[in-house]
């Protein structure tokens, strides 16, 4: 069978795909009439550029995920999930007892910083925070340069 798409032919395009092809059918060919349709916007706006390199780089990152890839992005979400699922549960408990508990005096506050527990909290809050400030100061300083 002759490629019914090919260029320079003295026939139009729709004409050849009916003659020489499965697109001969009714239905298939109202189909391609109605997908054609709903393609038109795409096409004109050049949209339809977009989707195909969406679905490329889809198909890009079909191909480049071999088995390795998948485990380690497997034990990055469930780390990411452990995570989530730790701070959630450690901020739910936080604050169920802060509100069966009365707010605490300011010795109240001191005699909580001797749990040991308490002391690595802040421990963890005070070395994060200061990762942050640092962060923050360097982005201040490539704004200002």
């Amino acid at each position: 069978m002759a490629n019914p798409t090919q260029t320079g032919a003295d026939t139009p395009l729709l004409e050849r795909i009916n003659q020489e092809s499965a697109f001969a059918d009714e239905a298939t060919e109202a189909g391609l009439v109605d997908l054609a349709n709903k393609l038109a916007p795409l096409i004109q706006g050049r949209r339809l550029h977009n989707i195909v390199d969406l679905l490329s780089l889809a198909a890009d990152g079909v191909d480049m995920a071999d088995d390795a890839l998948i485990q380690k992005m497997m034990v990055a979400y469930e780390d990411l999930v452990s995570n989530a699922w730790m701070l959630s549960n450690a901020a739910r408990y936080a604050a169920n007892t802060a509100a069966r508990q009365p707010v605490p005096t300011r010795l109240g506050l001191l005699r909580a910083a001797g749990d040991e527990d308490v002391r690595r909290g802040l421990h963890f809050a005070l070395q994060f925070l200061a990762v942050l400030g640092r962060q923050t100061a360097r982005g201040a300083d490539s704004a200002e340069a």
